[in-house]
Parts: C-alpha cells; sequence; structure tokens
C-alpha cells in the first residue's frame, strides 16, 4: 500500500502540480494530529509550523486532499465543515451531541450490511456512505 505521501504526490503529477513545501507541511500535520480538524484549527497548528502558509493555501490542500481521497469533509451540523484523515483508516459513522457538540466514532456491522442490502433492493451499487446520528450525550443528559 503506498503512503498518503505517495498518493498525494502522485495526484498532483498527474494534475501538473508539484509537492511544494507547504502542502507538505499540511498534509503532515492532518496526518499527525487526526480527529476532526477544522480549517481553522489545522490553519493554527500549520502556522506554528511555518508562518508563511496562509489560509488560502489550506483551503486549497485541504481541496486537493480531498480529490485525493486521502480526507475527506465531515458535517456535524454546526455550520463548521471539519475534515478528518481516511486514506487506509477504516469506515466508520459518528455520533453527535447537538448541545455539547462532542462526537462518537462508532462502527456497526450490522447497520453496515443493512446499508448495503437496501442499496442492493433498490438497484444500486453501494460506493460509499456517510452516516451521521444527532443525539445528547449521557453528560449532556445529567446536566438537563
Amino acid at each position: 500500500m503506498k503512503t498518503p505521501q505517495e498518493v498525494f504526490a502522485e495526484y498532483l503529477a498527474d494534475k501538473n502540480l508539484k509537492m511544494t513545501p507547504q502542502r507538505q507541511t499540511v498534509l503532515d500535520t492532518i496526518l499527525k494530529k487526526g480527529g476532526h480538524l477544522s480549517s481553522e484549527e489545522l490553519y493554527a497548528k500549520v502556522k506554528k509550523i511555518d508562518k508563511s502558509i496562509g489560509q488560502a493555501t489550506i483551503y486549497r490542500t485541504l481541496k486537493l486532499l480531498n480529490e485525493a481521497g486521502l480526507v475527506e469533509p465531515l458535517d456535524f451540523a454546526d455550520g463548521v465543515t471539519r475534515y478528518e484523515a481516511c486514506y487506509g483508516k477504516e469506515h466508520h459513522d459518528h455520533l453527535i451531541c447537538e448541545k455539547c457538540g462532542a462526537n462518537l466514532e462508532i462502527l456497526d456491522e450490522t447497520i453496515e450490511l443493512r446499508q448495503e442490502e437496501l442499496a442492493k433492493a433498490h438497484g444500486f451499487k453501494l460506493l460509499r456512505h456517510k452516516m451521521y446520528l444527532y443525539g445528547i450525550c449521557p453528560k449532556c443528559q445529567k446536566k438537563s
């Protein structure tokens, strides 16, 4: 299996673009930090490494990383797009607290199989999916 750096370099080459030090820094940072980062959070982390990198570079690089299949945007319904490294990672879904924004990565084989069955029953070949389950976490339930 290729490394994320190799995948990105090949993707950029196919688009006649170069792997710049700035793009490398953005990629390395999102891979190292993990989790669900907004572009602003990523920018703050990258800025500590290289002060010359601007927000426009972050946005453009995130778009390229998404197109290359290395990161995916996440929508937790709070108005902020977050990004998560996805290359070589096992698929998972998310439970999201509507009060505090806490999120939990979940994987349930029964749900995964049912989604495949539903797609097949309707004549679809399922390529990918995202599932977000919204509710109130145990901590916020105790506060109410």
